[in-house]
């Protein structure tokens, strides 16, 4: 077959493998309500009040909406196998993973790599990844425990939990403090697939400074400059007030508020400071508020929507920022799938650890709770492992001619 009957074959007649969709999910974030319903508008009031439950203990509304998107998943197993949630036992449980198995990934980036075909031509379609996976059943284990906890499901979690014995072997996974005297044992769950640990995809010199040089504007610089010499996270960035900026004491402070109109937050529930002593960040962020930044405005938040719109002066969201990142990816001509606005905090991270901070000052800084958040950055080049290698290769030896000389 020709080439170019081929490729239009490929594009144009492949078939739809997605399964109708069942239910929707809609969400009112300034009303505080997750709404989930059938193709019937009929709400599906378990997946309704789990959601809520997590917004009324102050989950971040976009965590609250990922819960339920996950526990969609489950639905559709139960719709298609007509089975009530209530009825969901162990398992039902391996027959909800096979079912997450089959179910085609949905990715909207534009896939150019190269895919198996089948004899009908007919590109086969990815799944769901491993990760993905786990988080829904995590969703699944989740909304058991809380209807457990409720008394509207009264048999024992469908997600079964066993006794993590790995916990004792020696490894380099972080333990807490009391771990083996601790009469709590460490437990995982039993339904899981194993992930790979993947390394952080840092940008590179020349990609970091393509992509300054692109910046159209002083926001979108500032808001670079925090999360790559900053490593502040895009909720924390998206959620800075006027009165975090200490200009005088060169430092950002982080606060954990829930103020924001368009849902953005800080992950990590503990206030920090971040020191800027760079000498760009803070002078253009000076710059963007003195003469950029709306100034007819009692809004408090640093980063605003510009121009002349009708969201002229309303604070920036997680999507304008992504769309702003993405555009300035595409004009420096940098722009691949795992460049986000959170591949700027993967930058720092790696370059603060290979200029030689340590862990422990290094987790301090970019907020994480737990040392093994911090510890991928360490997997990135280990001096160790490096001086080992060139020692081992006799690179780090004088060569003999330099012995002759000396002689």
């Amino acid at each position: 077959m020709p080439i170019d009957e081929f490729c239009a074959k490929l594009s144009g007649t492949i078939p739809n493998f997605f399964e109708a969709p069942m239910f929707k999910l809609a969400s009112a974030v300034k009303v505080g309500t997750i709404l989930v319903t059938d193709l019937d508008k009929n709400p599906v009031l378990p997946i309704c009040d789990f959601s809520n439950h997590l917004l009324a203990k102050a989950y971040s509304p976009n965590t609250a909406l990922a819960y339920a998107r996950d526990l969609i998943h489950l639905w559709t197993f139960f719709s298609t196998r007509e089975i009530h949630w209530t009825s969901f036992s162990p398992e039902l449980s391996a027959d909800f993973l096979r079912y997450l198995r089959s179910v085609p990934a949905n990715r909207k980036h534009r896939d150019n790599s190269i895919r198996l075909v089948v004899s009908e031509g007919y590109p086969v379609r990815q799944g769901l990844s491993p990760s993905t996976i786990n988080r829904v059943l995590v969703a699944v284990d989740a909304f058991y425990r809380w209807a457990i906890f409720t008394g509207a499901f009264n048999r024992t979690n469908p997600i079964v939990r066993k006794e993590d014995q790995s916990s004792w072997r020696v490894n380099d996974r972080y333990k807490p403090f009391l771990t083996g005297i601790s009469r709590k044992k460490s437990e995982v769950r039993e339904l899981r697939l194993r992930t790979q640990q993947r390394l952080p995809r840092p940008l590179s010199s020349q990609q970091v400074d393509s992509l300054l040089a692109h910046t159209r504007n002083l926001r979108d610089r500032s808001l670079v400059l925090l999360m790559l010499n900053g490593g502040l996270r895009p909720g924390e960035v998206l959620g800075l007030h006027l009165a975090d900026i200490g200009y005088g004491r060169r430092r950002i402070f982080v606060r954990c508020r829930d103020d924001h109109p368009k849902g953005a937050r800080s992950k990590s529930r503990v206030e920090r400071v971040v020191d800027l002593h760079d000498g760009e960040t803070l002078e253009t962020l000076n710059t963007y508020v003195m003469h950029e930044r709306p100034a007819d405005t009692e809004v408090p938040f640093v980063f605003l929507v510009g121009g002349r719109g009708i969201n002229c002066r309303e604070p920036l969201s997680y999507s304008a920022l992504a769309r702003l990142f993405a555009r300035a990816c595409e004009r420096a001509k940098i722009r691949e799938a795992w460049m986000t606005p959170h591949a700027l905090r993967h930058t720092h991270a790696t370059r603060m650890w290979e200029a030689g901070m340590r862990e422990l000052t290094l987790q301090k800084r970019l907020g994480h709770a737990s040392p093994e958040s911090t510890r991928i950055y360490t997997r990135v080049s280990d001096a160790v492992v490096v001086a080992e290698y060139r020692h081992a290769l006799g690179l780090d030896r004088p060569s003999r001619i330099a012995e002759e000389d000396i002689l």
